[in-house]
């Protein structure tokens, strides 16, 4: 089993496919993580929220500033609200690693989290990628 310190998520509001759920809850069952971050908006934040607090696993959530997207979840600990691309580049900060699960099979410059994935890169931010069809990509050098 590995140690993952801090995991930080980014997903589309859109949500998770079948393949990207039943990966996350696969690697996050394999890994001994102590805390988790995310943006709590609707769809993969708030599945991935449901996830994680199944396992019992520590979740801090970064707020958006403007609410309408807002899941709502109930956290261990919170940040301030923030601007969206804000918010994102707190939670790469204060994570060691960022698993993303985007909308599209190929990157997009305009969606928040390619945005997200693009800054933990330029970070050195090990980055766990898992696409709607369940392809992973994992840059950053980590052990899944």
């Amino acid at each position: 089993m590995n140690q993952w310190e801090s995991v930080g998520f980014s997903g589309s509001r859109e949500g998770l496919t079948q393949f990207q759920l039943a990966l996350l809850g696969l690697i996050i069952r394999r890994q001994k993580i102590a805390k988790v971050h995310h943006g709590d908006c609707v769809g993969a934040d708030a599945m991935f929220h449901n996830l994680v607090k199944e396992l019992g696993i520590w979740v801090i959530i970064h707020p958006p500033i403007n609410p309408r997207n807002k899941a709502h979840g109930i956290a261990n600990d919170y940040r301030k609200p923030l601007p969206y691309l804000d918010r994102n580049k707190e939670i790469v900060k204060e994570s060691t690693i960022l698993l993303a699960c985007p909308k599209d099979e190929s990157e997009d410059t305009r969606s928040g989290t390619w945005q997200t994935i693009r800054y933990a890169r330029k970070l050195g931010r090990p980055t766990l990628v898992i696409f709607p069809s369940g392809e992973i990509i994992l840059s950053g050098g980590t052990n899944v």
